[in-house]
């Protein structure tokens, strides 16, 4: 039996998505590694690795964040460290938009809009569509494309989108992009 611990990496980390995490971790019965968020991330790739090691159970949702640098930032080399770990199963990726254009984009698998639609197109970081299928750009997702990991789920900026993903809302935007991580990874057939 495989005894990896199953995460699902969020490449974000201001208040607004750690509150969004937050709660959407409760209500799907997971565990969110809330001392992981950050703008940028401040833990290590070791330090985080120990935290979800004590997490009561999966799956474990962790934030990551560069805070807008351009080039593999500390939030990056964080996830990367993380997600190679041999201990960690990454069960998919939230890869979530920002307004940078600085050449920072990765391919990503589908995308769910602030609709709550899921599109072939990336978003930008109010969840609306984008012009290209497969590509979402963000300031932390350099690295996405060096990983090997079963979904990249792109979404707008987490907890906000308008007002559309609102913690207080239930965060209806990243609960539905988190579930279908959790499905297409075959997660509950495990």
């Amino acid at each position: 039996m495989d005894k990896r611990r199953r995460i699902i990496i969020i490449t974000d980390g201001d208040e607004y998505a750690r509150k969004a995490i937050e709660h959407v971790a409760a209500e799907i019965g997971g565990r969110c590694i809330t001392m992981s968020h950050g703008n940028p991330t401040v833990l290590s790739g070791a330090e985080i690795v120990k935290l979800i090691k004590k997490a009561h159970h999966d799956p474990v949702l962790v934030m990551f964040d560069d805070s807008g640098f351009v080039g593999e930032g500390y939030g990056e080399r964080a996830l990367k460290y993380v997600a190679q770990h041999p201990d960690i199963k990454v069960l998919g990726v939230l890869a979530v938009a920002a307004k940078t254009r600085q050449a920072e984009w990765t391919k990503i698998d589908i995308s769910v809009d602030r609709e709550a639609e899921l599109t072939p197109y990336g978003v930008d970081k109010h969840g609306i569509q984008e012009l290209e299928v497969g590509k979402l750009y963000g300031d932390t997702v350099y690295c996405l494309d060096e990983l090997d990991v079963p979904i990249i789920v792109g979404i707008g900026d987490i907890g906000k989108m308008s007002k559309k993903d609102h913690y207080e809302s239930g965060a209806p935007i990243t609960k539905k992009a988190i579930e279908i991580i959790l499905e297409r990874s075959g997660f509950y057939e495990q």
